[in-house]
């Protein structure tokens, strides 16, 4: 006989494999199923994140989320009683069944007065694992925790100076796809010469992020990007005169891994969109200016360049 409200409690930190496999389990066997997600402030992936990502994947679930910042303490009987305590404020309603992947869920029902169903997941993977390594477990994430765990990369730099070339060089190697630069297809679209407007680099700066985070959803641990909103914002400045207040927020809310800088340092090759050869060196001084940590300046061939790149996603992911 299924049982009539299953509960399913975890940080979800984030989800994995193994915790949709339990949430699975437990709606085969109840009427209902509320999964809880339970974040503290100091946590680094925002709480309510973890919940609209089971939310997506559980249709089926009710699915909470609430603060806990009470300490763990398993041997503690008033702590255990506090955690009880704040779980069903949460909850609302009685359930008769706590779902698990662990012992510890005897002692959750027992304190609680339900039964406890242990469902041990397969494989090696926690919460901590995978924010230790996401590479190591990619097939186990959906695309959005994936969309938000991978490392970002950005290829920027002034007019011909290779920045298409090495967006799209690395990412064979890197087992990634890479996104291209939104304001070249407008140019492509409108032709030259052009009248810009500020509203024009705030449509691509926004187009660039949303086709940015597209990507980041079938890409591998690193995604490459050609161009950023920051770029735009040194556009602007060359074409304007100054940037605009609204396309700097944009710029300002996205962080990357690594961003590179691609030198001036190669000729410069005209392809009927180009129209500033006279404005590299200002250009690529301006991304030295603006560009926030971490980044680097790449030099030389494309091979080079790629190795340069290369090494230095080498040495910041053998650190994390």
């Amino acid at each position: 006989m299924a049982r009539r409200h299953g509960l399913v409690i975890g940080k979800f930190l984030p989800p994995h494999a193994g915790h949709h496999e339990l949430v699975d389990f437990a709606l085969g066997q109840c009427e209902r199923v509320t999964v809880l997600v339970l974040g503290a402030s100091s946590e680094r992936i925002p709480l309510a994140l973890r919940r609209d990502w089971m939310r997506a994947r559980h249709p089926g679930a009710r699915v909470v989320a609430g603060w806990d910042e009470l300490p763990v303490d398993f041997d503690d009987p008033l702590v255990h009683d506090a955690h009880i305590e704040l779980m069903q404020r949460l909850l609302n309603e009685p359930v008769d069944a706590v779902f698990t992947g662990e012992a510890y869920g005897d002692l959750l029902a027992e304190r609680w007065g339900v039964e406890h169903v242990l469902h041990p997941r397969g494989g090696v993977i926690s919460g901590t694992a995978v924010r230790a390594d996401p590479a190591a477990f990619w097939d186990a994430l959906t695309p959005g925790v994936r969309a938000y765990l991978c490392r970002r990369v950005v290829i920027t730099g002034a007019e011909s100076t290779g920045t298409t070339t090495l967006a799209a060089a690395p990412t064979r190697r890197l087992g990634t796809v890479w996104v291209p630069e939104v304001g070249r297809v407008v140019s492509a679209a409108r032709g030259l010469p052009y009248v810009w407007r500020d509203v024009d680099f705030e449509v691509i700066a926004r187009r660039q992020q949303l086709d940015e985070d597209r990507a980041a959803r079938v890409a591998g641990p690193v995604l490459v990007c050609d161009t950023d909103a920051l770029a735009t914002c040194v556009w602007q400045e060359r074409y304007m005169g100054r940037s605009t207040s609204a396309v700097e927020r944009i710029a300002g809310a996205r962080s990357y891994a690594l961003s590179v800088l691609t030198s001036d340092d190669i000729q410069f090759v005209q392809d009927g969109l180009r129209d500033g050869e006279h404005l590299r060196g200002w250009m690529t001084q301006r991304f030295r200016d603006r560009l926030r940590e971490p980044w680097i300046e790449v030099r030389g061939s494309v091979d080079e360049r790629v190795d340069q790149v290369l090494e230095r996603l080498a040495r910041m992911f053998s650190r994390t």
